[in-house]
This record gives C-alpha cells, sequence and structure tokens, in this order.
C-alpha cells in the first residue's frame, strides 16, 4: 500500500492531468487559486521521445521521424524515409527507487507513394507490481497495474506545402481489475479517441542559405469519456489543443540549426472550486466530450486570466553537425496554479546510416519533484528507406 500511495503522489506532481483536484478556499499562490485540471488516463500525454525529451518536449513542428505518431501525424506526409520505426523506453519515478514503472513506446511509418503515408503506434504503460489493501489495512492480494494504447494513423499531402492527418486509438487501462471499493468493482476501463492534425511547411532562405518553417496544430485524445465502475460519473481523456513551429536552419555545409516552440492546452473542464462547497451546483463531469472540449476555453472560475494560465510552454533548440551528430536543448513552463512543472532538458543523438539513437536527461528548476529526475530517457530509429537506397 505504501508503494501505491508513494505512485500515486508522485504522478500526480507531473502534470495538470495527473493532479489530483484541490480545494481553492484558503489555498492560493500570489493571491491566485491552485486549480490544477485532472483526467483519466494521463499516460496518453507523456512524451516518449527522447529526442523531444532533449529539446524541452517540443515535437509538433520539428521534422517528422517515427515518433511524430505521438506529437503530430500529418507531419508523415513530408517524411524523407519510404520505412521506419522507432523503439522509445522511460524509466519512471526512478528517483524514489522503483525500478518497474516504465513507459515503453513502439511507432513506425510506411509512404504509399509521394502523396500518402499510414502510420502505427503501441503505448504500454507499467505501474510495476502493486500491493493493494482494504481500508482495515488487509491484504487483498497483488496485482501488476497497466495501461496501453493502440493507434494508427494515415497521412496525405493536400498540396506541395500542406498536409492533414488522422490517428484512430483504442485505449485500454487496467489499474485494480477486480478490487472493490465502496462495493462497486473496478473493472478495466476502455475507451477510443482520436488526433486530427494539420502541417504547413515553408521553404525559404537563411543567409542564403536553405531553411524550413514548420508550421502544426493537433487536437488530440478527443473521444468518449472512461470509468472503472459501474459509476454514471465518467472522467474526460486528456484530450489537447496543440500548437508548433519550428524554424529549420542550414548554417553551411555541415552545420544546421533547428529553433523550435509548442504551446498546449488541455481541452478539459476546469473544476469550479470557488464553489467548492455548493453541491447543488451540476458536476462538470456531467458534459459530454464535445461539450467540455468547447467550454474548456472559457469555463475557468478565474476568467479569462486563469484560462491563460491554463497554457503550457515548450522551447527546444536542435543542432547538427554532418547529419550525424545531435546536441539538444530545451524548457518547459507550466503555470505553478496549474500543474507547476518548469525545468530544463538536455540531449544527444548520433545517427548512422539506418540507425539513430537519442538520450535525453531532465534538470529541474523547481522544488517540486518530477518522476524523471536524475534518469536517462532513451530512443532508437531505423530508417530503411536509408538502407534501400544505398542499395
Amino acid at each position: 500500500m505504501k508503494k501505491l500511495l508513494v505512485l500515486a503522489l508522485a504522478i500526480g506532481m507531473i502534470s495538470p492531468a495527473m493532479a489530483q483536484r484541490e480545494i481553492c478556499i484558503g489555498q492560493t499562490i500570489g493571491g491566485d487559486c491552485i486549480n490544477t485540471i485532472f483526467t483519466a488516463v494521463p499516460f496518453l500525454r507523456i512524451n516518449p521521445d527522447a529526442r523531444s525529451g532533449g529539446m524541452g518536449d517540443v515535437g509538433i513542428g520539428i521534422s517528422p521521424d517515427a515518433n511524430s505518431m505521438h506529437f503530430n501525424a500529418s507531419k508523415l506526409a513530408f517524411a524523407e524515409q519510404d520505412l521506419s520505426f522507432a523503439a522509445n523506453y522511460t524509466p519512471w519515478l526512478r528517483n524514489l527507487g522503483l525500478n518497474d514503472v516504465y513507459l515503453a513506446y513502439l511507432s513506425g511509418y510506411k509512404r504509399l507513394g509521394d502523396l500518402q503515408t499510414i502510420g502505427f503506434g503501441l503505448r504500454y504503460f507499467s505501474l510495476g507490481s502493486i500491493q493493494y489493501t482494504g481500508l482495515q489495512g488487509e491484504s487483498r492480494g497483488t496485482g501488476r497495474p497497466n495501461e496501453f494504447e493502440l493507434a494508427a494513423a494515415y497521412a496525405r499531402k493536400l498540396s506541395d506545402n500542406f498536409s492533414v492527418g488522422i490517428t484512430g486509438k483504442f485505449i485500454f487501462s487496467n489499474l485494480a481489475s477486480g478490487q472493490e471499493v465502496d462495493g462497486n468493482i473496478i473493472d478495466p476501463g476502455i475507451a477510443g479517441a482520436a488526433d486530427i492534425s494539420a502541417t504547413y511547411i515553408k521553404k525559404t532562405k537563411f543567409n542564403d542559405r536553405p531553411s524550413t518553417l514548420r508550421l502544426g496544430v493537433v487536437a488530440s485524445n478527443i473521444g468518449s469519456k472512461i470509468t472503472y465502475t459501474n459509476s454514471q460519473k465518467r472522467d474526460f481523456l486528456p484530450a489537447n489543443l496543440g500548437l508548433g513551429a519550428a524554424w529549420e536552419m542550414q548554417l553551411d555545409d555541415h552545420n544546421s540549426l533547428t529553433i523550435a516552440l509548442d504551446i498546449n492546452k488541455l481541452m478539459v473542464p476546469t473544476p469550479d472550486t470557488i464553489d467548492a462547497d455548493n453541491d447543488n451546483r451540476p458536476d462538470y463531469r456531467d458534459k459530454s466530450p464535445i461539450e467540455g472540449m468547447f467550454s474548456s476555453f472559457g469555463d475557468a472560475p478565474g476568467g479569462f486570466n486563469e484560462e491563460m494560465r491554463e497554457f503550457y510552454y515548450s522551447l527546444g533548440l536542435e543542432y547538427w553537425y554532418d547529419n550525424q551528430f545531435a546536441l539538444r536543448a530545451g524548457y518547459f513552463f507550466e503555470d505553478i496554479t496549474k500543474g507547476g512543472r518548469r525545468y530544463f532538458t538536455l540531449g544527444l543523438g548520433v545517427k548512422y546510416n539506418i540507425f539513430g539513437i537519442n538520450i535525453s536527461y531532465l534538470v529541474p528548476t523547481t522544488s517540486q519533484r518530477n518522476p524523471l529526475d536524475n534518469t536517462l530517457r532513451f530512443s532508437m530509429l531505423f530508417d530503411f528507406g536509408v538502407f534501400g537506397a544505398t542499395e
């Protein structure tokens, strides 16, 4: 039970999607209410890619690879290789001494001519071995909670500069199957969702050398709500709206630099903590997924100022030498009343022929603990189109 509590608390520190609902009355920071947004299955928003992880978690506008499935599938229509795969591994909560909690992600794509590309993704989140106990401390056995997502995408160019993409997802969340809480048997949660994305690319010049501007927009995890019991109250998926831009500059024949910025916002209703003790008010969870998405842009109890605090930002840099060695750095910022994630990131990349490997490291800038503190993330990529081109 101790491990379960530590795990829940630590996961709650990393993301507004993972944070517990807090009552604002008497709890403020700088005069502003603490009012984090929570959803079910927050593992869908964990960045699995070490390349992006070294750049402050940007990913919507950077050059496409197999991990574009997570950020922006429409970019796959502009992928240079015919066939590519990626394998990613993210240790989770290693700083707390947990060795069996991790996120694994497999993804890939295949081009179907010059205009179309299909992609796939498999995300698996293991929460390790858990000892279940009842309210009186009695043992209720052990389990290995886990969650996974299966995804398939289709991307198509509509012009030489513009593409669109759609991704379908099946989500399975088994956190405490067979256990009983308040007379309710806990079952696995099942949901379906979709991502809709678009990318615009503009070829430009920088100091008379080629450069590329990429702009992307993604509405992700749009789908059904999810529950683990027979309760009529269902929880929202972490629907998200993301905007991204990246400017890739060829400095000379051997050196290139990319500057990227992502802006994200959860499209999930904000809890009304201003009037949290009023049990007669409507429960925001009664909203439909579509109603919840649209209302999320104007339902913050603190008004416009609180709505603006619900945006979070990623800024990243990527330097390549001879298209073989990469150095990366980035910064992630989130308002302290909405989760408070703030950290620097560093990363390295090596690419040779068909094989590439990326490593990233997170450097926290606040006293708030992060599940990725003192942890290396790894990604491996295999570009089989390169191999085929050399034959």
